[in-house]
């Protein structure tokens, strides 16, 4: 008698449903493989990036156009003292935006201006000007140098500078009258100026004929003086 498991004649055997590649789970069996995630641009980045890239690029060619426009001139490595030559180790290059307002002396002036005398005093780190320096020694041969310090109220409001030619007149007493002769008078020209600020004063730097420069010191030293500017046209 044949077995209740036996499989009825002429029966169809089942099948197994084909399997998906994938879709299978256990030892050895692969999982889903999710599609990837679909990338979103951000637009506002990129554009930020393209703006600092122009900036960038910008500021390059300004920084270009500034050092292109910048020029080479003489400046001073360490203090000179008037009257004092300029020696090659007291200059140095500095680089400085063209300025009309601004007298400078160029780099490539730099041989004629060592061996030159300082004019005035010249500190460390200043701009070498055509007024720094003189071929001539100060005070000249037959020439002595006086200083004469002033009140505001003995000289003029006008601002002297280096060349003015002035003169420096003996005043009379506060309470004298004035003098019935003409006064002693001497001829001077300007050195330099300097003020004192703690007095008010003006000290005023005069060359004046060595003859007479004894005189003058010895009636500055009274105080009664008036310093005259004169005019350059003769």
């Amino acid at each position: 008698m044949p077995s209740s498991t036996a499989r009825a004649k002429g029966a169809v055997p089942q099948t197994a449903p084909p399997e998906t590649p994938g879709t299978r789970f256990g030892d050895g069996a692969s999982a889903a493989v999710a599609a990837p995630p679909k990338l979103r641009r951000r637009t506002g980045l990129i554009a930020l990036g393209i703006a600092l890239v122009c900036l960038g690029g910008a500021g390059a060619a300004f920084l270009a156009t500034s050092v292109g426009d910048t020029s080479p001139v003489l400046t001073l490595r360490q203090d000179v003292a008037r009257g004092e030559v300029i020696e090659a180790s007291d200059l140095t290059v500095a680089r400085i935006n063209g300025d009309p307002a601004l007298r400078t002396v160029a780099e490539s002036e730099q041989d004629s201006i060592v061996g030159q005398r300082a004019a005035v005093d010249l500190s460390a780190g200043s701009i070498l000007t055509p007024q720094s320096t003189t071929t001539e020694l100060s005070p000249a041969a037959g020439q002595s140098l006086v200083g004469v310090t002033l009140t505001p109220a003995q000289l003029p409001s006008h601002a002297l500078t280096a060349g003015d030619q002035v003169r420096i007149v003996a005043t009379p007493r506060e309470q004298d009258d004035p003098p019935g002769i003409a006064p002693p008078i001497y001829q001077a020209i300007v050195v330099e100026t300097h003020a004192l600020p703690d007095t008010g004063q003006v000290v005023v730097d005069v060359t004046v004929p060595a003859a007479t420069a004894g005189q003058l010191a010895a009636q500055v030293a009274t105080g009664r003086i008036a310093l005259v500017l004169d005019s350059e046209e003769r």
